[in-house]
C-alpha cells in the first residue's frame, strides 16, 4: 500500500440475488464440473417468496384484530337496535296492536294522534335509531308512525318547534327518501308509498333549509318513482317537488341544483304527469337557469354535461324551453325576446346534442324492398326524438324567436359600436345562432333568412328615432372591429396563432374562465356567423343590389339593398378573407396539427384526426383517437367546416367580380407569398407525387374516389331492416367508420403536404392565368408520360402494334359524315379512359368507301369539331341535347330526360322495365360521352368553336375542389346565375324579391311547373314541389326569399341534375376535375375556345410553317406572296382577321398561351399561280392553299372573298 493512501482498503462487499454466475470463465470451466456445484437457477424467486411471506405474517395480527373489532361493533349496534326495537315496540304497544288488528294498516288506522310533543319526539328518536329501508317490519313501524305523525300535526295547526325537532326529522326525511328509493328489493304497497310521500311532503314544509344540501338524492328518488311507474299518487310527488324548490330560504338555489341534475334529466315526465303546468306555476324561472348555468359549468362536480347519458339531455333541454316559456307567456311583450342566460344554457345543450338533433328531429325513412312484395317495409332509419322533445326543440327556431334576437341589442350609431359591449352581445347571439344552424342543417337556410331579415335598433343622438340597421351591417362593424380580423387582414402568418394558439398560450388560457381564451373565441363566434349570413345573402342579391352598398341608404329600397355593403368593406372584407384562406391551405398542417386530447367536443369526431402528419401505418391502425378541432367552442364548427365557408364566401364574391370587375387589377393575387420562379416546377412535383400516393392507396384496396364512400354507405344503408343482420350491421358500421376515418387522414396529409395544389384548387384566383394555364398544359404533358410513356402520338401507335398485349384497333373507327356522333358513340364509348390516347379516324362515305388521307392530328381534329357542332346542335333531326339561352350560349336540355321518358310512355313502354331503363340510360350515356369528347379537346389543346351558359362552366370549376371544403366550395344555385338560364324568370324572380306590396297576391306556393313537349305539337306539364308539402305553404314576404332560393336552386340544380352529372363524369373521365377547379367559368371558356382578345399578327407570323414553294430557304427569306399576305393581314381589322383564322382552323379565336401552342400549327402551301383561284383550306391540319399571287390588292380580295364565302375542300 502506498504512504499516501487515505481511503479504505477494505474490499466492497459484492451481493449477488440473480441467480447467475458473476465469474466470467465459468463458460470456460473443465468439463469435469458437476451440475450441483451450480448456483440455483430460481434463487431470486425463492428470496422474493420469503420476503412476502414475512410481510404477510407481520401483517397478519393487525388485519385479524380489525375483523374483530368490526364484527365487535356490528354485533354491538345490532344489539343496541335490538333494543331500541323493543323499547319503541312498548313505547308504541306496536305488538299489541297487531294482535287486535287483522293488519298494521288497520293498527295505524286506529291509532291516536300523539298526546304530546315529548311522547311524539320521544318515539321518532328511538325509531331513526334502529329503522332500516331493508326491513319490512321497519317500514310497517315507519308507516304506523307516519300515520301517527300526520294526525298529530294535522291537529296541532302551529306545527311542532323546529329547533328541538331540526335533527330527528333530518334523519326521519333521510330514512323516507331509502325506503322510497325504488332500488328496494321489495315493491313497496301504494298506500305505503302514499303515506310516505305526505310524510315527506311535511317533512319539507318543515325543514326545508335542512333539505336543501340533500337536493340531488331528494329529486333522484321522486324522478325514479314518477317515471318507473311505481304505485304512487303523481299529484303527491309533484306536490313534494315543487315544495322543496317554493321555499323562501337562502338556500333554495342548492334544491333547483338537485331539481335539475336529477329530476330534470329524467325522461316522460310529461306522459307520467299528463302534463307539467303544476311544476311550471312553482318554479321560478330565474333560479332554474342560474342552476342549470351552475350545473353545466366545467368545474361544477355535478356537471351533467359529463355525468348524464344524450337522451336525459335532450329532455333537461325541453323541460328547460318549456319552463322558459311558461314563465313568459304571461309577460305583456308583442315578441318573446331571449335573455342572454337562456341564450347561453341552451346554446350549450344545443351545440352538446347537434348530432342527435340533427339525425333525430326528421330521420330519414329506409325502404328495403325483397322480392316478395309482402316483405316491402318502411321504417325509420334513426329512433325519432320523443314528441315533447321535438315540439320543443322546434320552437327554438321559429320565425319569430330567430328574428328578434337582435332585438335586444341597441347600439348609438354607425361609427360608435362599442367594441367591448358590442362584442359581448353579439358573440352571445352568435353562439346561438352557429348552434341552431349546426343542429338543423335542413331548415339551415331559413334561419339564416330569419336572422339576415332581423335588425338592431339605431339610436342617433340626436334624434331618439332613428333607423334600424340591418343585421349584415351590424354583424359587419363588430366583426372589423376585432383583433382576429385586424391581424389577419394584415399578416396571413398571424392565422395559424389565432386558430392554433402556442403551448404558452394554452397554458394561459386552460382555464374556461381564462380571458384570452374567451375573448378569442367571442371575436371567432362573431366572424363566422357573419360569414354564415354574409353567404345567404350573396345568394339572393343581384349584382345591382351589391352595387347599392356605396350610395346612400334610402327608407325605401328593399331590405336586401339596404344590407349591401359599400366596396370599400368589401374590398376589406376580401383582403381578410384571402388571408384567412390562404393560410388556412398553406398551414393545414401547422393550424391542424392539435393533438387529439386538446381537441374541443366536436360533431366530426369519426371523421378521423387532424394531428401533424405522422406515419401512415400507425394512425390507420388506430383511427378512433384523433377527432377534429371545433372553432370558439362551438360544436360542429371545425377547421374543415370554416376552410368550407371562408372557400364558399371568398369564390362567390370573385365570381361576382368575375362579371362586373368591381376590385382593382391584380386585387386577388397572392404571388408575393410565393417563389414564383420554381412555382410550376414545385406545382408538378406535387401533383406527381399525390398520384403515387393515390396509386399507393389503391394497392391497400380501397378506392380513392369519394363516390366510393357514398356507394358503401347506401349499401349498408338497405341493409337496415334484414332480419338477423344487427351484428353484421355492427361490424359493417365499425368498418365504415374506420375506413372513413383512413380517408379523412389521407385527405388531410395531402392537404398538408400539397399546399400549392390546394391553393389552385380551391383559390386559383391567387395565381395569374397565364401561369395556371401552363400548368395545366404540364398535368397534360405529365399524364401522357404516365399513361403512354412519351408525348409523341407516332411512338406511342408504334409501341402499341408491336406489343403483345397492345390492341390498337380499339382506338380506330370509322365514321360516316352525315351521323358522325352516333358511329362515334357507338365504336367509342366503351373506351372510357382509353380515349385519352391517340385515335385514328377513317370518314367513309354511303358506300362504306374511305376517304383517302393519313390521321397525323389533322383528321382526328376535324373529326372532334365536327362531332361537337352536330352533337350541340339539334339540327338533322337529333335529339337536343344542349339548348342555347338567349345569348346563344349553351347548356343541358333540363327536359330531355322527361321528354325521353314520355316518349316512351307514348311507345306504351313498361316503366322501370329493361326496355325503359335501357333507354334512359342511354341517353345519359350520351351526354357522358359528350363530356369525354370535349374532355379529349382539352386534353389535346383542340380548339372548337363552342360557347356555353356561365352557370354550366361553373359547375365545371366548382367539382374539383378538395373534399373537405367540398360542399362548401361546390357550386351554389344563385339568382344572378339565372339570368344566364332565362332572363325572363330571372326578371320575375327580381320583381318578386322587391315587391312592395303583400306578394300573396301572386297566388304562388312552393311547387314549380314544368311544360314537356312530348311532340313537336304536344306538350304536358308536371308540377313538382320545391319542399316537402310545398304545394300547401304559399309565397308570402316572409318567405319569398326562401322561395327565390328553393326556385334557383331547382332551376339550375335539380331538373338538369342527371344530364349535368353525366356530362361532367364523362368530362372528369379525361381532364381531371382538380385541374378544371383552377379556372373560373370565363377562364373554362377560354381553354375551350381559345382567348377573345385580338389576333396577334406577329405571333401568327413566327408560328407559321411553309410548305411547298412557300418554303424558306437557307437564306430565311420569305416568298413575295406569302410577305404580301402578312401585309394584308395587318392591314385588316381584328375582326376580319378572326374571320381568317376561323376560316383555317374552325375557330376565331387565338390559343391561349400563343400560336406557338396550336396544335396542329398554323401552315401555309401554294395552290398554284391562276390568279383567278380562290385560296381554300383544310381546316383539319389548320392549312391554308394560298395561290402564288402577283397583286396585293388581288390577294386581299381574293382571301375575303373566300373568307366570307365559307370556302373549305371544294372550293377552288
Amino acid at each position: 500500500m502506498f504512504p499516501s493512501f487515505t481511503g479504505s482498503a477494505r474490499p466492497k462487499r459484492q451481493v449477488n440475488l440473480s441467480g447467475r454466475n458473476s465469474n466470467p470463465f465459468a463458460a470456460h470451466a473443465a468439463s469435469g464440473t458437476t451440475a450441483s456445484s451450480q448456483p440455483t437457477p430460481n434463487a431470486l424467486a425463492q428470496i422474493q417468496h420469503d420476503r412476502l411471506q414475512r410481510q404477510q405474517e407481520r401483517e397478519r395480527p393487525p388485519a385479524a384484530t380489525r375483523i374483530q373489532k368490526t364484527w365487535r361493533g356490528h354485533k354491538g349496534r345490532k344489539g343496541a337496535r335490538t333494543l331500541w326495537r323493543r323499547e319503541w315496540n312498548d313505547l308504541e304497544r306496536w305488538e299489541s296492536f297487531l294482535a287486535t288488528k287483522e293488519s298494521f294498516v288497520e293498527a295505524a288506522s286506529a291509532a291516536f294522534p300523539y298526546g304530546s310533543e315529548a311522547e311524539c319526539l320521544a318515539s321518532l328518536r328511538l325509531l331513526i335509531q334502529f329503522a332500516s329501508a331493508r326491513n319490512d317490519h321497519d317500514i310497517q313501524r315507519l308507516y304506523y308512525f307516519a300515520t301517527r305523525y300526520l294526525k298529530s300535526v294535522t291537529a296541532r295547526y302551529s306545527g311542532f318547534p323546529a329547533d328541538v325537532w331540526t335533527y330527528p326529522l333530518l334523519r326521519l326525511a333521510k330514512l323516507v327518501l331509502n325506503t322510497l328509493d325504488t332500488n328496494h328489493p321489495v315493491r313497496l304497497p301504494t298506500y305505503v308509498v302514499d303515506r310516505l310521500l305526505s310524510l315527506l311532503y311535511t317533512l319539507t314544509t318543515a325543514i326545508p333549509s335542512q333539505l336543501a344540501p340533500y337536493s340531488l338524492e331528494y329529486f333522484r328518488t321522486l324522478a325514479a318513482l314518477a317515471v318507473n311507474q311505481q304505485n304512487g299518487d303523481v299529484q303527491l310527488i309533484e306536490q313534494c317537488a315543487v315544495r322543496l324548490l317554493q321555499s323562501e330560504i337562502p338556500r333554495t338555489g342548492m334544491a333547483y341544483k338537485g331539481f335539475v341534475s336529477e329530476f330534470l334529466t329524467m325522461a316522460g315526465l310529461p306522459h307520467r304527469f299528463g302534463n307539467l303546468k303544476g311544476f311550471a306555476r312553482g318554479i321560478e324561472y330565474n333560479l332554474l337557469a342560474d342552476a342549470l348555468n351552475s350545473v353545466m359549468a366545467l368545474s361544477s362536480p355535478e356537471n351533467v354535461l359529463k355525468v348524464k347519458n344524450r337522451e336525459s339531455l335532450l329532455w333537461l333541454l325541453a323541460y328547460f324551453i318549456y319552463f322558459r316559456h311558461w314563465s313568459y307567456s304571461n309577460r305583456t311583450r308583442d315578441v318573446d325576446l331571449p335573455d342572454a342566460l337562456y341564450v347561453k344554457i341552451v346554446s350549450r345543450l344545443v351545440s352538446f346534442l347537434a348530432d342527435d338533433i340533427g339525425s333525430r328531429m326528421d330521420p330519414p325513412t329506409v325502404i328495403n324492398t325483397n322480392k316478395d312484395a309482402s316483405l316491402t317495409s318502411t321504417s325509420p332509419a334513426t329512433q325519432s326524438l320523443p314528441e315533447f322533445v321535438r315540439l320543443q326543440i322546434l320552437t327554438l327556431i321559429t320565425q319569430d324567436n330567430v328574428t328578434s334576437l337582435l332585438a335586444n341589442i341597441d347600439i348609438t350609431s354607425d361609427t360608435e359600436v362599442n367594441s367591448s359591449t358590442a362584442l359581448g352581445d353579439a358573440s352571445s347571439l352568435a353562439s346561438y345562432a352557429l348552434t341552431l344552424l349546426r343542429a338543423f342543417p335542413r331548415r339551415g337556410d331559413e334561419i339564416r333568412m330569419w336572422l339576415y331579415r332581423g335588425s338592431t335598433p339605431r339610436q342617433s343622438r340626436q334624434a331618439v328615432g332613428g333607423r334600424t340597421l340591418p343585421a349584415i351591417k351590424y354583424f359587419y362593424q363588430t366583426v372589423s372591429k376585432t383583433e382576429v380580423y385586424k391581424r389577419i387582414s394584415g399578416d396571413p402568418k398571424d392565422t395559424v396563432k389565432l386558430l392554433r394558439p402556442d403551448k404558452s398560450e394554452k397554458s394561459a388560457a386552460s382555464s374556461s374562465s381564462s380571458p384570452i381564451a374567451e375573448t378569442r373565441d367571442q371575436q371567432w363566434r362573431v366572424i363566422l356567423l357573419f360569414l354564415e349570413l354574409y353567404t345567404f345573402v350573396l345568394k339572393v342579391m343581384d349584382d345591382e343590389e351589391f352595387l347599392s352598398g356605396t350610395m346612400e341608404s334610402s327608407a325605401q329600397w328593399s331590405w336586401t339593398r339596404q344590407s349591401a355593403l359599400p366596396l370599400n368593406q368589401v374590398k376589406s372584407l376580401t383582403l381578410f378573407l384571402k388571408n384567412l384562406a390562404f393560410a388556412m391551405y398553406w398551414n393545414a398542417s401547422d393550424i391542424g396539427g392539435i393533438e387529439a386530447m386538446e381537441a374541443k367536443t366536436s360533431l366530426a369526431e369519426y371523421f378521423g384526426g387532424s394531428k401533424a402528419i405522422q406515419p401512415e401505418k400507425s394512425q390507420d391502425q388506430h383511427p378512433s383517437k384523433s377527432v377534429e378541432i371545433s372553432v370558439a367552442g362551438v360544436s360542429g364548427m371545425t377547421l374543415a367546416y370554416i376552410k368550407g365557408m371562408v372557400t364558399g364566401v371568398l369564390r362567390m364574391v370573385y365570381e361576382r367580380d368575375s362579371r362586373r370587375k368591381l376590385m382593382p387589377r391584380d386585387h386577388w393575387l397572392m404571388t408575393k407569398y410565393f417563389e414564383m420562379g420554381g412555382f410550376i416546377a414545385a406545382v408538378v412535383s406535387e401533383e406527381e407525387y399525390k398520384h403515387q400516393l393515390e396509386e399507393s392507396y389503391g394497392a391497400d384496396g380501397e378506392a380513392n374516389d369519394t363516390d366510393s364512400v357514398s356507394v358503401a354507405d347506401e349499401a349498408d344503408h338497405n341493409d337496415h331492416n334484414l332480419i338477423g343482420t344487427r351484428h353484421t350491421q355492427r361490424v359493417r358500421n365499425a368498418e365504415r367508420l374506420q375506413k372513413q376515418q383512413r380517408k379523412a387522414f389521407r385527405r388531410k396529409y395531402l392537404e398538408s403536404v400539397t399546399p400549392r395544389l390546394e391553393i389552385l384548387q380551391n383559390m386559383p384566383f391567387f395565381i395569374p392565368f397565364a401561369t395556371r394555364v401552363q400548368i395545366f398544359r404540364q398535368f397534360v404533358l405529365l399524364d401522357q408520360t404516365r399513361r403512354r410513356g412519351t408525348t409523341d402520338p407516332d411512338h406511342w401507335r408504334f409501341n402499341m402494334m408491336n406489343s403483345p398485349t397492345g390492341n390498337i384497333g380499339r382506338h380506330q373507327a370509322k365514321v360516316r359524315r352525315e351521323s358522325i356522333f352516333d358511329d362515334a358513340f357507338s365504336q367509342y364509348y366503351d373506351l372510357g379512359e382509353g380515349l385519352k390516347e391517340p385515335i385514328q379516324i377513317r370518314f367513309v362515305d354511303k358506300f362504306d368507301t374511305i376517304e383517302e388521307g393519313i390521321d397525323g392530328g389533322g383528321v382526328t381534329k376535324e373529326f372532334l369539331t365536327s362531332i361537337t357542332n352536330e352533337a350541340f346542335s339539334a339540327s338533322n333531326g337529333l335529339e337536343a341535347l344542349f339548348i342555347e339561352n338567349d345569348q346563344n350560349l349553351l347548356y343541358p336540355n333540363p327536359a330531355s330526360l322527361e321528354e325521353r321518358k314520355a316518349t316512351l310512355h307514348q311507345a306504351l313502354v313498361k316503366e322501370n322495365s329493361p326496355t325503359w331503363n335501357e333507354s334512359v340510360r342511354d341517353l345519359l350515356r350520351r351526354y357522358e360521352f359528350l363530356g369525354r369528347i370535349i374532355g379529349k379537346c382539352l386534353y389535346e389543346g383542340i380548339l372548337v368553336d363552342i360557347h356555353f351558359a356561365p352557370f354550366f362552366l361553373l359547375k365545371w370549376a366548382l367539382t374539383g375542389g378538395s373534399t373537405t371544403a367540398g360542399k362548401e366550395s361546390s357550386y351554389r344555385a344563385n339568382l344572378n346565375d339565372l339570368r344566364d338560364l332565362d332572363e325572363g324568370l330571372y326578371q320575375g324572380l327580381l320583381q318578386l324579391k322587391n315587391y312592395d306590396g303583400n306578394v300573396e297576391d301572386f297566388s304562388l306556393n312552393f311547387a314549380v311547373t314544368d311544360t314537356i313537349h312530348t311532340s313537336p305539337t304536344t306538350a304536358k306539364t308536371i308540377t313538382r314541389e320545391l319542399r316537402p308539402g310545398g304545394e300547401n305553404i304559399p309565397v308570402t314576404n316572409e318567405n319569398r326569399l326562401v322561395y327565390i332560393s328553393f326556385m334557383a336552386r331547382y332551376r339550375l340544380q335539380v331538373q338538369p341534375a342527371a344530364q349535368t352529372s353525366a356530362f361532367l363524369k364523362g368530362l372528369s373521365t379525361i381532364i381531371a376535375p382538380s385541374w378544371l377547379s383552377m379556372f373560373n367559368q370565363s377562364e373554362i371558356q377560354t381553354l375551350v375556345g381559345g382567348s377573345s382578345s385580338s389576333i396577334d399578327i406577329s405571333d401568327l407570323r413566327n408560328n407559321t410553317q411553309y410548305g411547298g414553294i412557300y418554303a424558306i430557304g437557307d437564306d430565311g427569306t420569305e416568298h413575295p406572296s406569302v410577305q404580301m399576305f402578312w401585309k394584308v393581314m395587318e392591314d385588316l381589322d381584328d375582326g376580319e382577321r378572326k374571320k381568317v383564322l376561323k376560316f383555317v382552323t374552325s375557330t376565331p379565336r387565338a390559343p391561349l398561351l400563343g400560336f406557338g401552342n396550336l396544335n396542329p400549327r398554323f401552315s401555309i402551301r401554294d395552290s398554284g399561280s391562276d390568279q383567278t383561284r380562290l385560296p381554300s383550306t383544310s381546316t383539319c391540319v389548320n392549312l391554308l392553299k394560298l395561290p402564288v399571287f402577283r397583286d396585293e390588292k388581288v390577294l386581299k380580295e381574293r382571301l375575303l372573298y373566300s373568307v366570307n364565302a365559307g370556302a373549305g375542300f371544294n372550293l377552288s
